[in-house]
């Protein structure tokens, strides 16, 4: 069974500068994008930024780094 989930679009409207215009107009020829998709993806950057938990941002950040954490400390503190 598939099931959809339904979003409603709301067209917002914005004033944006001459020189935003031609900013958007260069990067959405390059990234083959609409500037719309541009300025939705640049919103949800924004809000992920600022809605994000910070703390939750670095978990996991050593990640797969094979020096044990202690040990890089003291290698970079000796080179102070």
């Amino acid at each position: 069974m598939i099931s959809y989930i339904m979003v409603a679009a709301m067209r917002t409207l914005v004033d944006l500068g001459d020189t935003q215009i031609q900013a958007l107009d260069e990067l959405s020829k390059r990234e083959k994008r609409s500037r719309a998709a541009l300025i939705r993806q640049a919103i949800d950057d924004y809000l992920a930024k600022r809605l994000g938990k910070p703390d939750g941002n670095a978990f996991g950040l050593w990640g797969k780094r094979k020096m044990d954490g202690l040990v890089y400390q003291e290698k970079v503190r000796r080179e102070w």
